[in-house]
């Protein structure tokens, strides 16, 4: 990965796509170590849909889901990780100073706390402008992406009203 990668580098390491994908571009990278990256959040943007009518913000739940998937680009870019994803296990502390609203340009930026082979914590800040707008911290798990698509295929969804019981 070089040091300033465009969204197609991100698409080859993260599986979420349009509309939950919200890193657009890395601008900074050390290895194992620390990434940056921009976000910009437009008028239309999905995420600032239907969370407060008449009064449009990003919400917090989007934010830091931005942080976790800027750490994941970090974590799975490794070659050892071919094959894994990561999840968030905890979010022990978060913090909001001042609302992101549409329009805003973000700098996110992220670095590995601890990580071991299935285990890791990353603190996360995001700015706008030079002005900290949110910062936290996550844990999550390294696993297997076919153990998960193996269990989620093995889930039945029964619809509602539709009764599943075996009548004698």
């Amino acid at each position: 990965m070089s040091d300033a990668t465009l969204f197609p580098d991100i698409l080859q390491i993260l599986p979420h796509r349009y509309p939950f994908l919200f890193v657009d571009r890395v601008t900074e990278f050390v290895p194992g170590q620390r990434i940056a990256a921009t976000k910009s959040f437009s008028a239309d943007d999905e995420a600032s849909r239907g969370f407060l009518p008449g009064s449009p913000v990003i919400s917090v739940a989007v934010l830091l889901e931005l942080v976790t998937q800027l750490g994941a680009v970090l974590v799975m870019e490794r070659p050892e990780m071919a094959g894994k994803v990561a999840m968030i296990l905890q979010i022990p502390e978060a913090r909001l100073t001042q609302p992101v609203e549409p329009g805003d340009t973000l700098r996110v930026e992220a670095e590995v706390l601890k990580l071991g082979d299935r285990l890791g914590e990353l603190r996360g800040a995001i700015f706008r402008a030079r002005e900290k707008v949110a910062e936290g911290k996550v844990r999550f798990a390294i696993v297997d992406a076919a153990q998960i698509r193996s269990q989620v295929s093995g889930v039945r969804i029964q619809e509602p009203g539709v009764s599943t019981q075996k009548t004698d």
